[in-house]
C-alpha cells in the first residue's frame, strides 16, 4: 500500500450557516455549481440484463468525461485474510450455524463506510439481519484510486448485547461510522417464555437459542463505531439518548451536534436530536416533528413544528436497561370503546404498534421518551403517520435537507376520504397527514433557511441552527402498469430509499428499494436545476440498492459507495418471494455486492 495521509471530504463536512438571521441567510452567497452528468443506463428488457449489475459507464465534470463503472470490493461470503465477509457470530464469538449445518452468512450487506485512519483506509460494513454483524475491512488504495480488501474481521457487539437489523447509516463529521437498528421489537407483546414473534425470536440465536436472555429494549438504537488506531481497534457505543424506534439512519449536520433520524415502517415519526456538545452524541434533547399540512397536491407540503421529548443521556437510559424494565413498568394501558375513544385519563394514539390508550406512569417520562420514543412522541402530540421513511442527506449549497418516503400510503392517506379501511392507520390518532395514495413514493425537501432561531411547539428555544420549518415534495414516482412486471413508470422513481447529495453540483443520488414498483431496482442521478432523472445503475432480480453514499476526496479520488443487497432475495410483481431464489442460475448469483462507482474526479469548491 502507498504510504500517504488520507484526506476525507464527505457530504456532512461542508458549509455551516452560522448565526444568520432570516435576512442574512437569504443574502448568503451560494457556492458556484460544477456541471456533473452521468451517462444513462437503459432499462433492462432482456432476461440476461435483468440478472446483471449494470452501471453507468462515464461521468462528465465541467466538460471533461471520465470512464467509470461499478467496482466490487467484496461479496457476501468472500474470504479475505482470516475473515469471511458476512459470517454471523454469537455472544461468545462463535459462528452461528444454519439448520443444514453450514455457517450462517448474510446476503444483506447494507451501509458501508470509508474511513481513513492515519496511513490506512478502512471500510465498516453492517449486515441487515437478526442477529446482525458488522465488519471492519482494511483496504488498499492504488495510485489510480481502485480499492482492494486486505483483511476483514467481525466487530464484537457483546458489550451492548448484540446488534439488531442495522439498515442504512452515515459517516459523522469526526469520521465515525453511525449505524442503525431498524424495526424495534414491540416490548408490549413479550410472552412469558420471552418470545414476541418469529421475527424477534431469531435474535435468540445470539444467545444459543435462549429467548429468556433477550431484552427487547436492547434493540432499536443508533450504534456508533469509532476506529481508534491503525491497528483497527474499535469502540462500540449504542446511543440511548437518541431514542429507540425503527432507525433507518441518523445524519449529523455540519454543526456536529444536530442529528436527523428517520423512522422506517408504517405510522412512524420524524425525529431530531440536538446533542449537548459537539462530536458527542451521548446526551442531548430529542424532538419529534408535527406535520401541519399546507397542500395535498402530489406528495404534499406542510409546516413543521417540533415537539420537545425531553433531555436524557446514555448513562441515564443505561440504568433503566440494567433494571430490565418492562413495558408495564413504564405505561398504564386501557381499552378503547367501539368509537376508538379512550378513558379520560389516557391518551389515544395510533403508531406502528396500532391504536392504543396509554398513560405514562409517574416518574417514567424520561425513560418512556427513549425506550418508547415513537409512542411517547404520539402522546405528546407529534405526527406518527409517515410511511416507510428512508434516507436523509443534506444540500450544503442551499441549506436544504432531503428525506425519502418509499410510499405515500396508510397513515399518510386521509381516513375521512378512505373510510373504514383506513381507520386502522388513522383511527384514534391525529390524522395530520391527508394525502393521495402513491405507492411509488417521493423525495421531500425540508427548508430551514428562515429557522436560525428556532423554538419548539411550547416556545422553548432549540439550540440548533439546523431546524426545518417547511417540508415539501421534491420529486415523485408515477404509477404506471403499462410495462409488465412494473407498477411505476420506468422513467420515474419507484420506492426511493437511501439518498446522497454531491456538493457543488446540484446533484442528488437516489436509490430504490422496490418490489412491484420496478422489477429491477435502479439508482438515479437527479439534477436539482433541470429536474431531470438519469438512471445510473440497474440491479439483478430480487435485489435492492442500499445506502449510496458520496465521498468527495479520499487520497485524491472520489467514490460513490453502494450495495446491491440480496440478489434473488425479494419478490416482485411477477414472482413471489419464496419462489425468487429458484430464478438464480447458480447459488453464487445470490451473493450481495459491496462496491463503488468510480474512482470519480475530486470536485473542488
Amino acid at each position: 500500500m502507498n504510504k500517504k495521509v488520507f484526506t476525507l471530504s464527505i457530504v456532512v463536512a461542508t458549509t455551516v450557516f452560522s448565526g444568520c438571521t432570516k435576512n442574512e441567510v437569504s443574502k448568503q452567497e451560494v457556492k458556484p455549481s460544477h456541471k456533473l452528468a452521468f451517462s444513462e443506463v437503459s432499462v433492462p428488457t432482456k432476461d440476461y440484463e435483468k440478472r446483471r449489475v449494470r452501471p453507468t459507464s462515464a461521468v462528465t465534470l465541467d466538460g471533461k468525461t471520465k470512464k467509470i463503472g461499478f467496482n466490487t470490493i467484496l461479496r457476501s461470503g468472500d474470504k479475505v485474510g482470516d475473515g469471511i465477509y458476512g459470517m454471523i457470530f454469537d455472544v461468545n464469538g462463535q459462528p452461528i450455524y444454519e439448520k443444514d449445518g453450514a455457517v450462517k452468512i448474510s446476503n444483506s450487506n447494507d451501509f458501508s463506510s470509508l474511513i481513513p485512519v492515519g496511513d490506512k483506509l478502512f471500510m465498516i460494513s453492517h449486515f441487515e439481519t437478526r442477529p446482525a454483524t458488522m465488519y471492519l475491512t482494511e483496504l488498499e488504495q492504488s495510485k489510480d484510486g481502485y480499492l482492494k480488501p486486505i483483511s476483514t474481521k467481525n466487530i464484537d457487539f457483546s458489550s451492548v448485547n448484540g446488534l439488531w437489523v442495522p439498515c442504512a447509516g452515515s459517516v459523522t463529521p469526526w469520521s465515525s461510522h453511525l449505524g442503525s437498528e431498524e424495526y424495534e421489537p414491540n416490548a408490549a407483546k413479550v410472552k412469558a417464555n420471552g418470545s414476541i414473534n418469529d421475527y424477534y425470536d431469531q435474535m435468540a440465536d445470539y444467545y444459543e437459542g435462549n429467548l429468556q436472555a433477550l431484552n427487547p429494549y436492547d434493540y432499536g438504537w443508533t450504534p456508533e463505531i469509532k476506529i481508534l488506531n491503525e491497528k483497527g481497534d474499535v469502540n462500540v457505543t449504542k446511543h440511548y439518548a437518541m431514542g429507540r424506534f425503527a432507525h433507518e439512519l441518523s445524519y449529523v449536520m455540519p454543526d456536529e451536534k444536530t442529528v436527523f433520524l428517520s423512522d422506517d415502517g408504517t405510522n412512524v415519526g420524524l425525529f431530531m436530536f440536538v446533542a449537548d456538545k459537539k462530536r458527542d452524541l451521548s446526551s442531548g434533547t430529542l424532538y419529534a416533528a408535527k406535520w401541519e399540512q399546507r397542500s395535498n397536491k402530489g406528495a404534499g407540503s406542510a409546516d413543521l413544528k417540533w415537539v420537545n421529548l425531553g433531555h436524557s443521556s446514555n448513562t441515564q437510559i443505561k440504568k433503566a436497561l440494567d433494571k430490565k424494565l418492562t413495558f408495564k413498568n413504564i405505561f398504564e394501558s386501557a381499552k378503547a370503546n367501539e368509537e376508538m375513544s379512550c378513558p379520560s385519563s389516557f391518551t389515544s394514539i395510533n403508531t406502528t404498534m396500532g391504536h392504543e390508550c396509554l398513560k405514562v406512569k409517574d416518574g417514567m417520562d424520561e425513560v418512556a421518551s427513549r425506550l418508547e420514543s415513537r409512542r411517547y412522541a404520539a402522546i405528546k402530540g407529534a405526527t406518527t403517520e409517515f410511511r416507510k421513511m428512508e434516507g436523509i442527506t443534506y444540500n450544503s449549497n442551499d441549506n436544504i435537507l432531503y428525506l425519502s418516503m418509499s410510499a405515500i400510503a396508510y397513515g399518510m392517506e386521509d381516513s375521512a376520504k378512505k373510510g373504514k379501511e383506513n381507520l386502522k392507520y388513522d383511527g384514534g390518532g391525529n390524522n395530520d397527514i391527508r394525502l393521495k395514495y402513491n405507492a411509488c413514493g417521493a423525495v421531500y425537501g425540508l427548508n430551514m433557511l428562515s429557522f436560525s432561531n428556532a423554538h419548539d411547539l411550547n416556545g422553548s428555544k432549540i439550540e440548533s441552527k439546523f431546524v426545518p420549518n417547511f417540508m415539501y415534495s421534491l420529486v415523485e414516482g408515477k404509477p404506471d402498469k403499462s410495462v409488465e412486471g412494473n407498477t411505476c413508470s420506468l422513467d420515474s422513481l419507484a420506492n426511493p430509499d437511501n439518498i446522497t447529495y454531491i456538493p457543488n453540483t446540484k446533484t442528488l443520488i437516489i436509490g430504490e428499494d422496490s418490489g412491484s414498483g420496478h422489477q429491477n431496482d435502479f439508482i438515479w442521478s437527479y439534477n436539482l436545476e433541470d429536474k431531470k432523472l438519469t438512471r445510473i445503475l440497474t440491479t439483478p432480480y430480487g435485489s435492492e440498492t442500499t445506502s449510496p453514499y458520496y465521498y468527495n476526496n479520499i487520497g485524491g479520488h472520489g467514490y460513490l459507495m453502494t450495495v446491491v443487497q440480496h440478489p434473488y432475495g425479494e419478490g416482485d410483481a411477477l414472482t413471489k418471494e419464496e419462489d425468487m431464489p429458484s430464478k438464480a442460475s447458480d447459488v453464487r448469483e445470490t451473493r450481495a455486492y459491496t462496491g463503488y462507482f468510480g474512482p470519480l474526479p475530486v470536485i473542488t469548491k
